[in-house]
C-alpha cells in the first residue's frame, strides 16, 4: 500500500524501545522481541522480559502469520478522523510465534470474520515515515 499525500489520523509514537519495531514496520517487516535467557518471544516492545524479568531482549522478523483472536467491528461513533472507515474491524491477532498485537483487519468483509480465522500482515504506508502492521485473511 502507498503514503496517502495527507494523514490525518493518529500516528504512533515511537519511544527508544518500540523504534526497531517502527523501523522494521516502515520496511515491511513486522518485528517482534525474543528473551535471549528465556526464549520467549514478548509484543509489545518492552525494556525487559515479562515473563523472566531479563534486560536481554532482542529483535526478530515474525512470519506475519497468524489467526484472529477476538475482534470487533466499528459501526457508528468512531473518533472523527475514522469517520469515513465505517464500518472498520479492532482485532487481536495471535502470532504464530505465540504473541497477541493489536490491529485492523481489512480487505473482507466484516460479517464474514469470525474467530480462527487465518490471516497474514500487510502494510499501509501512511506517511514516508510510518507504515502501519494491518491484517488480511489468508
Amino acid at each position: 500500500m502507498t503514503a496517502t499525500a495527507a494523514y490525518a489520523k493518529p500516528l504512533p509514537k515511537w519511544t527508544a524501545w518500540s523504534r526497531p519495531f517502527w523501523e522494521g514496520a516502515r520496511r515491511h517487516e513486522l518485528l517482534i522481541q525474543r528473551c535471549g535467557a528465556c526464549h520467549r518471544a514478548v509484543f509489545f516492545p518492552k525494556v525487559f522480559c515479562p515473563h523472566c524479568l531479563s534486560r536481554g531482549l532482542g529483535w526478530e522478523r515474525a512470519s506475519g502469520r497468524g489467526t484472529i483472536y477476538s475482534f470487533t467491528v466499528v459501526r457508528n461513533n468512531p473518533p472523527s478522523p475514522f469517520l469515513g472507515d465505517v464500518p472498520f474491524v479492532i482485532a487481536i491477532i495471535e502470532l504464530e510465534e505465540g504473541v497477541r498485537l493489536m490491529s485492523n483487519v481489512i480487505e473482507c468483509d466484516p460479517e464474514a470474520l469470525r474467530c480462527g480465522q487465518a490471516v497474514e500482515v500487510v502494510f499501509e504506508d501512511v506517511t514516508s515515515e510510518v507504515s502501519l502492521p494491518k491484517f488480511r485473511r489468508r
